[in-house]
């Protein structure tokens, strides 16, 4: 990884002064030392005539791991100029699971274009994987990993590993399985290495696993692959049978995918699945504008509430001065609660059978933290407003019924906050539409309720 921006610069530039020098061989040795990362990171620098030749310069090993690497739309610009044997080097050297995330991107020519030419055994894997739902386990799982029987020997394992394995996206997990191919045990390259020669696979394999179905969410099966730091999870379909497995790097993405997702919609956005610079402006317009006019209308009521309590304004002009501070520190108070809130749920730690405890929780900490914000306010208004300010409107009633106000507004939006998202989950909502934008609209509608019922009552209005 560049550790420099000017480093990388630095390197774009030899990169380009070599391209334009014809000097193919130097460049093809100044990059081959390179992570696959790295240069997928400087090929979406270069421009459209200069990527091919870059990619064709690459060993096929290296190549294929830059591939993977690349954006949608670089992948696509270099299928459509691959000759058709360039285009088959690259899909024998892929894995599985990447060659169906490519699929999944590209136009349908495109993709005819790729499962012609892929080998029978894996276009018939990857129409198997598509038939799965996009949320699944299935759809992200990948059909190569190393099986094995319990009535080998660990000689025979390591015959058979050496065999297969070079085909396979990782060796370090074996699968046990048996004629039928359901999942018996889990077995180590350390059992393995660790074990005599003679030793059978059925007495050392580990037969208390973890594993998931195919159509297990797989937002879910990637946080247990984090919980249990498995670098690998089987997946078995309803009858036990291993048909896949998904590795920790699929899960990464998965999760970036999902916390991405959930950003976009706690900031009321359409989610997009597209980098924010290769975003149109009209797809981002589009993201944008359904939840701003939802939002926009919801905000009516408190334009309602403000009309209904005209007169009490009108009675009280200084209480007006206090409404931006107050719908502030409560949608503040809410964002607080549901990002919390959110982040647990997210990470299995919250529930719905928790929802009496996490109110119970907020309702104290909404408490602690009223009081403290009104004590702070008393104070700013007597020595502020009043003293230094010479404003004699701000009376000790007046601040009394916007500190009060100030105790019921927190209360009411850490509460509000903490139960939307985990009411949302419930019923099948994501629980990141509850988040800062919403809660901040509703908690704005009850802050006014609330500092007008006090104004009532305290100043008689």
């Amino acid at each position: 990884m560049f550790e420099l921006e000017d480093e990388r610069k630095a390197l774009l530039e030899k990169i380009e002064d070599l391209i334009s020098q014809k000097r193919y061989a130097e460049l093809r040795d100044l990059l081959v030392p390179l992570e696959a990362p790295d240069i997928a990171l400087l090929c979406g620098e270069l421009g459209e005539a200069q990527l091919p030749l870059l990619f064709r310069l690459l060993p096929k090993e290296l190549a294929a791991e830059v591939f993977v690497e690349l954006d949608s739309d670089q992948q696509e610009m270099l299928i459509r100029g691959f000759s058709n044997t360039e285009l088959k080097e690259v899909l024998d050297e892929l894995y599985l699971d990447d060659t169906v995330d490519i699929v999944e991107e590209m136009p349908a020519n495109v993709v005819k274009r790729i499962l012609k030419h892929s080998d029978p055994e894996t276009r018939k894997s990857i129409n198997e994987i598509l038939k799965y739902p996009d949320d699944s386990a299935g759809s992200m799982m990948t059909t190569e990993f190393v099986d094995l029987k319990e009535t080998m020997t660990v000689e025979d394992a390591f015959k058979r590993i050496r065999r297969t394995g070079p085909d396979k996206e990782t060796i370090n997990i074996c699968y046990v399985i048996d004629e039928g191919r359901h999942l018996l045990g889990v077995l180590s390259i350390r059992t393995l290495l660790l074990a005599e020669e003679d030793d059978v696979i059925g007495d050392i394999m580990e037969r208390n696993f973890i594993s998931v179905q195919t159509l297990d969410d797989r937002e879910s099966t990637a946080q247990a692959l984090s919980k249990y730091d498995f670098l690998a999870l089987p997946v078995v379909d309803t009858e036990n049978r291993l048909v896949g497995i998904v590795t920790m790097d699929d899960a990464m993405d998965v999760i970036e995918e999902e916390t991405t997702e959930d950003i976009e919609l706690m900031a009321a956005m359409l989610p997009s699945d597209k980098p924010y610079l290769k975003t149109g402006v009209f797809e981002t317009w589009k993201a944008r504008t359904p939840w701003l006019m939802v939002l926009m209308l919801s905000a009516t009521f408190t334009g309602i509430i403000l009309t209904h309590f005209e007169t009490s304004l009108a009675a009280c002009a200084i209480l007006t001065s206090f409404i931006p501070m107050l719908s502030g520190t409560g949608g503040n108070s809410g964002t607080q609660a549901s990002t919390a809130v959110i982040r647990a749920l997210s990470l299995g730690e919250v529930r719905f059978s928790d929802l009496l405890r996490v109110l119970w929780k907020e309702f104290r900490v909404s408490i602690c933290c009223g009081i403290c914000l009104a004590a702070a306010n008393f104070a700013k208004m007597m020595l502020v407003d009043r003293w230094l300010m010479h404003n004699p409107t701000v009376t000790p009633m007046v601040a009394l019924v916007v500190c009060s106000t100030l105790v019921g507004t927190v209360m009411c939006a850490k509460l509000v906050g903490c139960a939307l998202p985990i009411l949302a989950e419930k019923v099948g909502f994501d629980p990141a539409v509850m988040a800062s934008p919403f809660i901040s609209t509703i908690v704005d509608s009850l802050s006014l309720l609330i500092y007008f019922q006090f104004a009532s009552l305290i100043l008689g209005l």
